[in-house]
């Protein structure tokens, strides 16, 4: 096949963006990548280290496999965007009680924002990255919908892409499993990418210590922030928190409160400074509000419409009926679901396509 369609191929240097740029050549597409730099941490000591899917050596390894496809790399230095725009989101969530999604929000506003503005100064037609997942035209609508690959499929994070980016948007990987991925880049000689450790979910959280984090970031953190009550869900107090921010919804362990059974945090209470704490009964819910959505399928909803909503990249989709009011979207789910949790992103599928998506709110 042959195009003479020029795209703009974002490059994290792992094995996914890689094998997402071997697909395109035997495409025919004319094809040029981009590396964006968002952010580096201190390690411990006196070295500096990067972290997540854009390090250093990351960008090197892009660097290189574009140099050995004949291909140009470009690197992008996103960092004071990046810290604006997603960190502070991140610690401004978590202060006030709730669990941010940074991967959404980074998404619309970071990778595909930068990508599009680096694409459109070299002319290129498209961009693309390695997700697991799909894009289609159908009744003068694009269409996001999920990987073939159910394990890996990653349109979960996707909700936020406005139509003018998904037009513009192609996923080389969408139709493949992981494991052809890896026979591919193998029998290409890139065998050692294989092997290579695969990104964190959130790229500047360095071993998932998010607390350690906040602390670094938030100048007294522990004075500012001042220790309250556990309560039970009748009202009793079972004990002290450390803060607010250092909780999340579900939460089970590092509570220190001892009763004789499990105790999960049910309720995150900001404006009394308490948690409320139960069993994991008491995390069961059968409606949400979700605020702040973008519709993908459909230019509007055709509500009450029956769905599949999933409350996490990492739960099943529940089968749920949506209802809208006053720029909100109630989710009546059709059996009851554990550890709804606001600040986190709620997308509703119709089969296997992204109907839409909103955040949280209760």
């Amino acid at each position: 096949m042959f195009t003479n369609k020029h795209v703009l191929l974002g490059m994290s240097g792992g094995l996914d963006s890689s094998v997402a740029a071997l697909l395109l050549k035997e495409l025919g597409y004319k094809v040029s990548g981009l590396t964006l730099r968002t952010y580096d941490y201190i390690s411990t000591g006196c070295l500096e280290k990067q972290s997540g899917c854009c390090t250093v050596d990351s960008i090197f390894d892009a660097k290189k496999l574009m140099e050995s496809l004949s291909f140009e790399h470009h690197v992008m230095d996103v960092r004071n965007e990046f810290n604006a725009q997603i960190i502070k989101y991140f610690i401004s969530e978590y202060l006030g009680g709730r669990t941010p999604n940074p991967c959404v929000l980074c998404n619309s506003l970071i990778k595909w924002a930068y990508m599009l503005q680096k694409a459109d100064e070299l002319g290129c037609d498209y961009i693309a990255t390695g997700h697991y997942a799909n894009i289609r035209f159908e009744n003068e609508r694009y269409i996001l919908s999920e990987g073939a690959d159910k394990t890996k499929d990653q349109s979960y994070f996707l909700w936020g892409l406005s139509q003018d980016v998904l037009k513009r948007t192609i996923f080389p990987l969408g139709n493949f499993q992981k494991t052809e991925i890896r026979d591919m880049a193998a029998k290409h000689g890139l065998k050692k990418l294989t092997q290579k450790r695969e990104s964190q979910e959130i790229c500047f959280i360095q071993d998932d210590d998010y607390r350690g984090f906040l602390k670094s970031n938030i100048p007294d953190m522990d004075v500012s922030h001042k220790p309250g009550n556990f309560i039970s869900v009748d009202g009793k107090i079972l004990g002290t928190h450390k803060g607010i921010p250092f909780y999340t919804i579900g939460q089970r362990k590092g509570l220190e409160v001892a009763v004789g059974h499990p105790l999960y945090v049910i309720e995150i209470k900001k404006d009394s400074n308490e948690l409320v704490l139960g069993i994991k009964d008491d995390l069961g819910k059968t409606s949400m509000i979700v605020r702040d959505y973008n519709l993908v399928k459909y230019n509007e909803f055709n509500l009450p419409s029956k769905v599949r909503t999933k409350i996490r990249y990492r739960s099943k989709a529940i089968p749920s009926v949506i209802h809208s009011s006053n720029n909100e979207i109630q989710v009546d789910f059709e059996e009851t679901v554990f550890g709804i949790t606001p600040g986190q992103s709620a997308v509703f599928y119709e089969n296997e396509d992204v109907l839409g998506g909103g955040i949280i709110f209760k």
